[in-house]
């Protein structure tokens, strides 16, 4: 069984709730279905799973009266010789986008808070009118107030080391050295370098996981993460509104090219010749609300709040999953990181895919910092300790001009920068080896 942090968050959850439903949102094959079945069989005397699209029939428990006892009565005629017991039942509503009437009954069912309710979802990102696919229903009544709302994503670095068989005593060691921002063996470091190479390439797809750390097969890795990013396309397809299936598509495809660039500002024009964002910024905006991908504004100013001095026409585009990005690139790209001996655009990009990613399991929202025509460049900004600490992002151990730059001109109190290296300090300037931000 795969070990997910998000089933800490949801035994918090189960304690602290009042009055109050959970959804969780997040891409299609992250394993929100089965992280929420593993917690209702092992934390609840009854576990009472609903699927709208397996059994569509079953929306008919949500028709009539919301009323919280009208609606379990209904429950229990559709589905004879389920259990509700009161304080010790989870009822799980799974591909609720498909149910309207089940979403607006989360308010109901929080206030009766007899049973406890999870709800989840493929693409429930996205706003009414997004979604293209007939089934989807609108929702009349949102439960403001009453639904507690979390962003699940694919496993990060330290999911996947649990999953390889290191334990907790294994990553404190390893915080131990962020800590004490002492250097970590040599023997050591190189192990976990590896891992993380292993992990670029892997990903964190649960089913790519779970297939990867049993047979030791990239190929089969590469296999399955082809049929993944198949079934992306045909969510595209699927519910992509109208003319939009068209430029989500072509928007999504062209991402490992712009990430493969020296400057990997997002450009409407590797999309299409002389394309803006007139055409295909409400593409962009799908593929962020699918949670396929991920935004990082630049800013015309490094200080707080970011998102009030970001610039909305200029961004970079991250894939939501590195491994996925690797499986666009091919197995030669795997093999060439794997051994450490891919060059160009293209490894720079895959570093800051990567650290993108760990960033925002960490909880931190994605910003970057380059003025016109200057050559200073930092990969990320982000709010931490009250202030705005820059983050530079080395594919191997160059030098550090950027930050240097930045460093002189605005004097932050902390500074991070990411290599194929070991930990050194510069005064506030802190050099860390690139698996070490799942610590930041």
């Amino acid at each position: 069984m795969l070990q997910r942090k998000i089933y800490r968050f949801l035994l918090d959850w189960k304690q602290t709730k009042h009055r109050e439903c959970l959804l969780i949102k997040g891409a299609r094959q992250i394993g929100k279905t089965y992280i929420v079945e593993q917690f209702g069989a092992a934390e609840y005397e009854s576990f009472i799973e609903i699927n709208f699209v397996r059994y569509p029939s079953l929306k008919d428990i949500f028709e009539g009266e919301l009323d919280a006892g009208e609606i379990y009565k209904r429950m229990t005629a559709h589905l004879p010789g389920i259990r509700l017991i009161e304080g010790k039942t989870l009822i799980f509503l799974d591909e609720i986008q498909r149910c309207a009437k089940a979403r607006t009954a989360l308010k109901f069912l929080a206030e009766d808070d007899r049973f406890d309710v999870i709800a989840s979802g493929s693409l429930l990102g996205l706003h009414y009118g997004q979604d293209d696919d007939a089934e989807v229903e609108r929702i009349e009544s949102i439960p403001v107030g009453f639904e507690r709302q979390v962003v699940m994503y694919s496993m990060d670095f330290e999911e996947f080391l649990w999953a390889y068989g290191y334990g907790d005593d294994t990553i404190q060691y390893l915080r131990s050295f962020f800590t004490s921002l002492t250097k970590v063996p040599e023997n050591v470091n190189t192990k976990f370098e590896s891992l993380l190479r292993e992990y670029i390439v892997v990903g964190g797809m649960p089913e790519v996981v779970a297939a990867f750390v049993k047979n030791k097969d990239f190929g089969e890795a590469q296999s399955i993460q082809e049929k993944i990013l198949a079934a992306y396309d045909d969510d595209i397809a699927l519910h992509a509104k109208g003319a939009e299936k068209i430029k989500v598509r072509a928007c999504y495809d062209s991402l490992p090219k712009q990430l493969a660039r020296e400057n990997k500002k997002f450009k409407y024009s590797e999309v299409e010749k002389k394309a803006t964002s007139r055409k295909y910024g409400d593409s962009i905006t799908w593929l962020r609300d699918a949670n396929l991908a991920h935004l990082c504004y630049n800013v015309y100013e490094p200080y707080l709040p970011l998102s009030a001095n970001s610039k909305e026409n200029e961004f970079k585009v991250y894939v939501n999953d590195t491994g996925l990005l690797l499986a666009r690139y091919g197995m030669q790209t795997k093999l060439a990181v794997l051994t450490g001996k891919l060059i160009g655009n293209a490894k720079g990009g895959i570093y800051e895919n990567l650290i993108s990613e760990m960033l925002i399991r960490r909880g931190y929202s994605l910003n970057y910092y380059k003025t016109g025509n200057s050559s200073m460049e930092i990969e990320f900004l982000i709010e931490r300790n009250g202030g705005v600490v820059p983050v530079e992002v080395k594919a191997g151990n160059t030098a550090s001009i950027s930050l240097n730059n930045y460093w002189e001109q605005f004097h932050p109190a902390e500074a991070y920068k990411f290599i194929d290296g070991n930990i050194g300090t510069a005064g506030g300037k802190v050099t860390l080896p690139h698996y070490m931000a799942m610590f930041l």
